[in-house]
């Protein structure tokens, strides 16, 4: 007998300054959305400036896309050294402001491995 599996895809219902709506769950801190879970601890060791050192948690899951939300002023700095990095480890990259970020993790995150960090404040 034929069966279905149904697979489980993380959605952002609403995403605003300083709050991040996830599958009917509220955020209020800078999160990293994995395909199976959120992490709403992330935090960078410079609070405007992304390093590579921020994403290891990213790095070791291996998504085929890392979409980065800088902010909904886009204050934060991704430098080219960590895009490169990134690159160098077969993640590709994409840098948008927030709310942007988070219209690309819905529309993308149908088709391969799809990991946003996203930057809720400024």
């Amino acid at each position: 007998m034929p069966f279905s599996v149904i697979q489980w895809i993380m959605r952002i219902e609403h995403c605003a300054f300083g709050k991040i709506v996830v599958d009917s769950r509220t955020y209020s801190s800078d999160v990293i959305l994995y395909p199976d879970r959120v992490d709403a601890t992330w935090r960078r060791k410079e609070g405007h400036y992304l390093e590579a050192a921020d994403l290891t948690g990213v790095v070791n899951a291996n998504p085929d896309i890392l979409i980065i939300g800088t902010g909904f002023w886009g204050v934060m700095v991704v430098p080219d050294e960590t895009v490169a990095f990134l690159g160098s480890k077969g993640i590709s990259v994409r840098v948008e402001r927030t709310g942007k970020a988070a219209e690309l993790f819905n529309q993308l995150g149908d088709g391969g491995t799809v990991v946003a960090a996203l930057h809720l404040t400024c």
